[in-house]
């Protein structure tokens, strides 16, 4: 009535009355993208001792030329999510595509009832199927090609990773993801955060392409 946009107003629902995810959403904050396991206490991760290793080594400055996102590279799941950039969510019955600002890159969550690869192809941003729990979007990630960290710090992933995201929009201006990381190679059971993001009216992603990169000569260890 005021013209302007309540938030907290019920989560809209497609005509499959599903939860419509639909729209443009940036991460509240960046705490996850500098440390996915900000919230655990020195000790809690459950992390194996030479993937704590890896990381101790990595958050050190000497590193930081190592990170993908640095040389132009896709960040990978679920850091590319914590990005300080939004997120376009397209959903259809049977696929919904996610289109990040962040490197121009994309996902697809395959909704047609396909099982998970046993041995797919490694990539950047794995290989993702999808299906709904209730009024929760519960996503699963596997065939990440383990070249990318899973935070800034440098908590490892490697090509066991196995991500599940459960998407839930608490209401018209909120988006909750529980991002579990299973990874029995790295950690020594699976681990789980929570983030948030927040609903973006009246706005579109627009082009962020990296190019002409001159930063990481002059970062140490280079």
């Amino acid at each position: 009535a005021d013209g302007k946009i309540n938030m907290t107003a019920p989560a809209p629902r497609t005509a499959q009355d599903k939860p419509d995810l639909s729209g443009i959403w940036n991460p509240t904050n960046t705490k996850y993208l500098n440390n996915l396991a900000a919230d655990f206490k020195p000790g809690e991760l459950p992390i194996l001792p030479w993937a704590d290793a890896v990381t101790k080594e990595r958050s050190t400055e000497a590193h930081g030329a190592e990170e993908s996102d640095a040389n132009c590279l896709p960040p990978g799941i679920p850091k590319i999510n914590a990005a300080p950039n939004p997120i376009k969510i397209v959903q259809e019955p049977k696929l919904i595509v996610v289109l990040y600002e962040t490197f121009n890159l994309f996902r697809q969550f395959f909704m047609d009832g396909r099982e998970l690869r046993k041995d797919p192809n490694p990539s950047w941003l794995g290989y993702s199927i999808a299906k709904w729990d209730g009024d929760t979007l519960v996503v699963d990630t596997v065939g990440l090609n383990g070249k990318t960290w899973l935070d800034k710090v440098g908590h490892p992933t490697t090509e066991a990773t196995h991500v599940t995201e459960r998407y839930r929009r608490i209401d018209f201006g909120h988006l909750e993801s529980v991002v579990t990381i299973d990874d029995a190679t790295a950690y020594t059971k699976p681990w789980t955060v929570t983030e948030h993001f927040e609903f973006f009216p009246n706005t579109e992603l627009i082009e962020n392409i990296c190019e002409n990169e001159k930063d990481i000569r002059h970062m140490p260890g280079k």
